[in-house]
């Protein structure tokens, strides 16, 4: 399997914190959202605008040379509440993208594997943590697709594909110590190898042997939550814990841009903000929560809520694993010192289905699809390798093997996995056991018994 086959070639960029190429297709609310750096520039301190114009209202609100009202004013029908955000939302979107610059997106790594510099995000890498970038991703892919192939057959009952987010998930798996503790959605395949967690581990649930199939405390990677938004406020509550232990540790919240208009993930906000918990909010903008578009869920860019909540926020270019290091760890470091929490968005894209049970062609066009293939986040570091001379055809080679490798071991494993016992889901329910579920036990083990009676008779 070759990198290279999943990719297109484009053009060189020249930009660093502002990719265009990186940008949503048109349409997207949040290409044409102004950039918070840009916002602060156009007011002074007292509310005036920097170009001399003042302020006309006066305290009781009304324009101090505002015209008297005519009658024709005051006769004309008011607009409905429902007329008025009707307008709202239709001068939004028809809002050329040239009238507010593109939000603010840290960048390292052009799409044509070129290094750029970035004045807050500086990064030293050697070639040989290049190389285990570079291996991850590629690993991480193999293992995914050969899930999603494992489904097809039959052999897992549902699998929620990683494509194109590779990035996003190896650069901040790798920025974390280990002695953080990670809250995982049910997609992190890359941060879980990042944490140790043998892959094969993370079939099990989805193939209905076990409820998760690895200790969290063994290696600091909370098991999968299907439940959407859940795991962040489990996250912030976690890191309430960690701040009073004082402990020198820093808490990663996963979620995706579909999560964060989950009452959950406001929640999480506002304790974390309140109780200056020391977490990392990372989300995984991939542009489709399901079947909806970011810019039906948010009028700005995600990171910007962070500001509604007091504390930072961030954009970085999601399919850009040097970015995701350079943010994830300067993120961790800020929160692990007491300041508090932090929000990073990943800019990234999903470029397969949400899971195995959903055909994106039946809402994404196949245009948008390839133009961030385009941008493929493998691809990318591979050009970058080719750029510095950090890897030759025998890393490449000895690279294939070892996929081909963890290819087989994972079709191996899933196949001689046995069949999980019916009665087991009674098991756990409880701590210390329920007369409910003792009765529900006993029905389901006369419904099981019903069928030995049948093939008897």
């Amino acid at each position: 399997m070759t990198v290279e086959s999943t990719s297109r070639d484009t053009s060189r960029s020249s930009t660093t914190t502002q990719e265009s190429t990186a940008r949503p297709p048109a349409g997207d609310a949040t290409d044409r959202a102004p950039s918070t750096t840009t916002a602060k520039k156009s007011t002074t301190r007292n509310g005036t605008a920097k170009n001399g114009a003042k302020r006309t209202a006066t305290k009781g609100g009304s324009a101090k040379n505002a015209p008297a009202k005519t009658g024709a004013a005051k006769s004309a029908p008011r607009k409905t509440a429902a007329a008025r955000r009707a307008g709202t939302r239709k001068a939004a979107t028809e809002a050329p993208a040239s009238q507010a610059p593109a939000p603010e997106m840290v960048q390292l790594l052009t799409p044509e594997g070129e290094r750029v510099e970035h004045p807050d995000y500086p990064l030293t890498v050697s070639h040989e943590e290049l190389r285990g970038l570079y291996r991850d991703m590629v690993l991480s892919r193999r293992f995914d697709a050969e899930a999603t192939a494992l489904q097809r057959q039959g052999e897992l009952g549902l699998w929620p594909s990683m494509l194109g987010q590779e990035a996003a998930q190896i650069g901040s798996g790798r920025a974390l110590r280990p002695a953080d503790y990670v809250f995982p959605t049910y997609r992190e395949h890359g941060v879980a190898w990042c944490r140790g967690v043998d892959p094969i581990q993370l079939l099990g649930m989805f193939r209905g042997v076990n409820h998760g199939g690895w200790d969290p405390n063994s290696n600091n990677f909370h098991l999968y939550t299907i439940v959407i938004g859940s795991q962040v406020l489990h996250a912030a509550g976690y890191a309430m814990g960690v701040a009073k232990d004082g402990a020198d540790a820093a808490v990663m919240a996963y979620f995706g841009d579909g999560a964060s208009s989950q009452g959950d993930v406001a929640e999480a906000f506002t304790f974390a903000a309140v109780y200056n918990a020391p977490v990392v909010f990372f989300c995984q903008n991939n542009q489709w929560a399901i079947s909806e578009p970011t810019e039906r869920q948010t009028r700005v860019p995600l990171y910007q809520r962070a500001a509604g909540y007091g504390f930072p926020g961030l954009r970085v270019d999601g399919n850009d694993v040097l970015a995701v290091l350079a943010t994830t760890r300067a993120a961790a470091e800020l929160v692990r010192s007491g300041q508090g929490p932090t929000l990073i968005e990943a800019f990234t894209y999903r470029m397969g289905a949400h899971t195995t049970s959903d055909d994106p062609t039946r809402y994404r066009r196949q245009e948008e699809l390839e133009s961030w293939e385009a941008r493929d986040p493998i691809l990318r570091l591979r050009r970058h390798l080719d750029r510095e001379g950090a890897a030759d055809e025998g890393f490449h080679a000895e690279l294939e093997a070892e996929s081909d490798a963890l290819a087989r071991r994972v079709r191996e494993a899933i196949r001689t996995m046995p069949d999980p016992d019916p009665m087991a889901m009674f098991d756990h329910v409880y701590a210390d056991g329920h007369t409910l579920v003792d009765e529900e036990r006993a029905q389901f083990a006369g419904y099981l018994a019903s069928f030995a009676d049948h093939e008897g008779n």
